[in-house]
């Protein structure tokens, strides 16, 4: 920490010095990250401060940069999907469906049945996986060590079962153009039954351990106001939006797959807090448990191939054109833009990260509020950082 008085006395980077130009003589100015527990080692956020209270706060990322579309723009299309569990990877099959839709629309694709219930099922699952993650950590970033290791139990089991039909634990690659690689057998569709009824006994534990301790709910109500002016002007989605009392979900406002076809809830919260976000994705839980058992249950009744016959080979040629899809990830919004030339590989790649937009928010909604809060909130926003680098 430093003092600047001075202007000729800033040191540091270019990025701290230029940040500092900017600064009242009297201010501080902090850097919160990269090296800090609560910004899990890739994310930077340069604070200028007032005592402990923050006057100005700017978000530096690309510490973990990994130029995904332009790697998509050199490999052939299907040499492409290892490296979108490597995206997001709380949530790698949003981005497995995103960029397989894409394509399969680009390129008219029929998806079998079957394979839509598979998909389904494996994205709730994982979205599971990704909200017990978020929610550890963020307990975790707070200070409270125990919640992690009952999150951790959860999905771990979760991940015993996806690891069945993806052969992965973390980063999957599991959706193919035109369907899945491999289909669910019984082993699973048992496990993932078992598993539900047991979780369902779990989420009220959660809500005495920690969404009722007052501790929390001092820590994080009425802290990091996003409201939906806030979230239309960055275009913020998921939870972020969801909490501010705006019900847009892809899988209901814009279905995509058969998501039509089961009847779920749109948790919302008016708070715009950073309570309310919290209270969402403990919500959206319960509801992902609810269509993954409808999904098994219709499951039984469908035959058919788990991949389309005839699907394209991972160095197949697409048809020259353009092609938009987006689903419904963790964070928000997963968008995938592919134009083609004809040739086997991308012409160009585009990523609609949801965690870009989300962060963005922060700047304006932690002006005036104590250092320490400034961790609930960025713990409030569910941020995954390969996924918003740019």
């Amino acid at each position: 920490m430093t003092r600047y008085p001075d202007m000729e006395q800033v040191g540091g980077d270019f990025y701290t010095r230029n940040f500092a130009k900017k600064a009242r003589p009297d201010s501080l100015i902090l850097n919160l990250g990269p090296q800090h527990p609560s910004t899990h080692g890739v994310l930077r956020v340069v604070l200028e401060l007032d005592g402990e209270y923050i006057l100005r706060a700017e978000p530096v990322f690309g510490y973990l940069h990994r130029m995904h579309e332009k790697m998509g723009e050199t490999k052939a299309w299907g040499q492409f999907m290892p490296n979108l569990g490597r995206v997001d990877y709380g949530h790698p099959l949003s981005w497995n469906w995103a960029y397989c839709g894409a394509v399969e629309k680009l390129a008219g694709i029929e998806v079998p049945e079957r394979a839509e219930y598979i998909r389904v099922i494996t994205h709730e699952m994982n979205r599971l996986t990704s909200h017990l993650l978020w929610w550890g950590a963020y307990i975790l970033d707070l200070g409270a060590f125990t919640p992690i290791m009952y999150a951790f139990d959860d999905r771990e089991m979760l991940l015993d079962l996806l690891q069945r039909p993806t052969a992965s634990r973390l980063t999957y690659s599991y959706f193919r153009f035109g369907g899945v690689s491999a289909d669910l057998d019984e082993k699973f569709i048992e496990g993932t039954k078992a598993f539900i009824a047991r979780f369902r006994q779990r989420l009220p534990m959660y809500k005495d351990l920690v969404t009722d301790n007052i501790i929390l709910r001092k820590r994080v109500e009425d802290i990091g106001i996003i409201d939906q002016d806030m979230v239309a002007r960055y275009g913020a989605t998921g939870p972020v939006a969801r909490g501010a009392g705006l019900a847009y979900d892809l899988r209901v406002s814009e279905p995509f797959g058969i998501y039509d076809r089961f009847d779920f809830k749109v948790p919302t919260q008016t708070t715009a807090c950073s309570m309310g976000r919290y209270l969402v994705r403990m919500e959206e839980m319960e509801q992902s448990c609810n269509i993954i058992e409808q999904a098994l249950e219709q499951l039984s009744g469908v035959e058919g191939p788990f991949l389309v016959k005839g699907a394209p080979k991972p160095t197949a040629k697409m048809p020259a054109g353009e092609a938009y899809f987006a689903v419904e990830g963790a964070r928000g919004k997963v968008g995938f833009y592919v134009a083609s030339d004809g040739s086997k590989t991308p012409y160009r790649v585009k990523l609609r990260a949801p965690g870009f937009s989300n962060l963005s928010c922060f700047a304006e909604a932690s002006q005036g509020m104590l250092l320490a809060d400034a961790v609930a909130v960025l713990g409030s926003l569910d941020l995954i950082i390969p996924e918003i680098d740019r």
